[in-house]
């Protein structure tokens, strides 16, 4: 066994190339696991970086010098931030406050509907497990109105974090799309010369990062404006507020659209109660998201290493539980990364095999 393992190292890493990107991508793992809460206004400025580049690549290719491109895309971008901030934070703002007021009712609309349903199959459903599941229910819902107002007490802190990314996060972003091709100079002349492989894995990682988070950012643009239009249709309270949520749940495939479908049901509801009118809405939320999954998904990724949907799961469960948000937000990209490392490697056995089969041709 030892002697297998032995041989198994050796045909791995006896390759420098293999060598440098090993080690560096257990030093950038192990820099962003130790110190990712610090760095989390870095990662929001790259990930802004990236998805402003696109824009200004064009620009570029029509003739205009980067200074002034990024100038101009990063103008307009933060013209519409603050659009954004000044006119949609306040709707948002109170429309979540109403419906933590509310929450105590809907809870109750949810318990006369399973009163309903109890005295309509008494033979499927027993009083007991009604209860105890209509419990459980309105204890979620309190919970979650219990912690958000817990979260609201903290509010200085929120305030001096947020001021924080508003003034660090744009300045980083300007001077990353200003100055890209001499933090590229700069990071370059840290690596060693044996960088083959990284070279192979960056080029690659580089396309699939730039294709994602252009990508993922449309989807929630285009996601989220549909379903604020169809739920301002059916006149649904809350419609910026659930929208919002339902544009965002697709940063987690499969597992965001099934969670937040339970406050699209429950506030449907506890407006229109058992209703055509709840139907209808339900039918039209279930069109967005099949047009989304099968439709927008394979458009704007079109790009994208395909992988498959349990690794995508495990990727979401596993960088998610490591860097919250981030690695939730950044699941597909990592997994692309390691599937490109283990080509990477791959090749490179494959590489070192030819290589020692040819001496023994000539021989």
């Amino acid at each position: 066994m030892l002697d297998y393992l032995k041989t198994w190292f050796q045909r791995r890493f006896s390759d420098p190339n293999t060598v440098t990107l090993t080690l560096l991508l257990i030093i950038s793992f192990g820099v962003i696991i130790f110190w990712g809460n610090i760095l989390a206004p870095v990662l929001a400025a790259l990930a802004l970086a990236y998805l402003l580049e696109w824009p200004i690549s064009i620009l570029e290719k029509i003739g205009l010098k980067r200074l002034p491109a990024a100038l101009l895309v990063f103008s307009l971008f933060m013209t519409i931030s603050i659009l954004l901030v000044v006119f949609l934070v306040p709707v948002v703002w109170q429309q979540s406050t109403t419906l933590l007021k509310e929450l105590p009712l809907i809870a109750e609309a949810w318990q006369d509907l399973m009163e309903t349903a109890q005295e309509y199959a008494p033979a499927f459903i027993e009083q007991s497990q009604l209860e105890e599941f209509t419990q459980r229910i309105n204890t979620r819902l309190l919970a979650i109105g219990q912690g958000i107002l817990d979260k609201s007490l903290s509010t200085l802190f929120v305030v001096a974090t947020l001021l924080v990314y508003l003034i660090i996060v744009p300045l980083m972003v300007f001077f990353i799309l200003k100055d890209k091709d001499i933090l590229l100079s700069h990071f370059s002349r840290v690596l060693p010369d044996q960088r083959r492989l990284i070279q192979q894995v960056g080029h690659e990682m580089n396309t699939q990062i730039m294709n994602y988070i252009r990508g993922k950012s449309l989807e929630i643009i285009i996601v989220s404006g549909v379903t604020f239009v169809v739920f301002t249709m059916f006149d649904l309270r809350y419609s910026a507020l659930l929208a919002i949520l339902v544009g965002f749940s697709v940063l987690v495939p499969y597992i965001g659209a099934a969670v937040v479908t339970l406050p699209v049901a429950l506030v449907g509801l506890f407006q229109f109660g058992m209703s055509p009118t709840l139907a209808w809405l339900m039918m039209a939320y279930l069109i967005i998201q099949a047009l989304d999954g099968n439709v927008l998904v394979p458009l704007l990724f079109s790009e994208a290493v395909s992988l498959h949907p349990v690794y995508i799961i495990a990727a979401v469960l596993i960088f998610g539980a490591i860097w919250g948000f981030w690695g939730v937000f950044f699941a597909i990209p990592l997994a692309s990364l390691v599937k490109a490392v283990l080509t990477a490697f791959s090749g490179q056995l494959h590489h070192s095999h030819e290589a020692e089969e040819k001496p023994k041709e000539q021989a």
